[in-house]
């Protein structure tokens, strides 16, 4: 059965990989996220990568060996402590992907492990729909998706626009 594992990338080689891995008929996702750049003479829309050195990949036994075979990946992460690939659960995955397809607003990651709060589910607007905690960051409302190891991907949401779970 296929599992999501976080493929370890050498840096700047993540766009790259991921058509390589596209090509080779193995499930990939790169977080990206469109940011606008401002110079004194232009603007250009760029696609960021959120997680720099990392790139989700759903596998089986067969295909996460031939990942390895690609000189840009190192390895799989893995938790402390252990020596198998860690596995990201498929329901953290498809609201990280929600999160970023739907998103108007900047995603941003946190490494700290943020307090629990309060889970939630957006009912207005583009991200509707999306269950996750609501958290406060420096005075504003975030809805937070927790990835397993990974942190926290968060983003702004007025309060008006959530409702509590049970």
């Amino acid at each position: 059965s296929k599992r999501w594992l976080v493929a370890i990338v050498r840096i700047c080689h993540e766009k790259k990989t991921s058509e390589r891995l596209t090509k080779m008929g193995i499930e990939n996702f790169l977080p990206l996220q469109q940011e606008c750049h401002q110079w004194s003479d232009r603007r250009k829309v760029i696609d960021r990568v959120l997680l720099p050195m990392m790139l989700f990949v759903h596998v089986d036994l067969q295909e996460q060996k031939e990942v390895l075979t690609l000189s840009a990946i190192t390895r799989y992460m893995v938790l402390r402590g252990e020596s198998t690939p860690a596995v990201i659960p498929d329901e953290q995955m498809l609201r990280f992907k929600f999160m970023l397809d739907y998103s108007e607003e900047t995603i941003s990651m946190s490494s700290s492990p943020l307090s629990p709060g309060e889970k939630i589910r957006v009912i207005k607007g583009p991200l509707a729909g999306l269950e996750g905690e609501l958290v406060t960051v420096n005075g504003k409302s975030k809805v937070a998706v927790r990835l397993t190891m990974l942190g926290c991907a968060f983003v702004d949401m007025p309060v008006g626009c959530v409702e509590p779970i049970d």
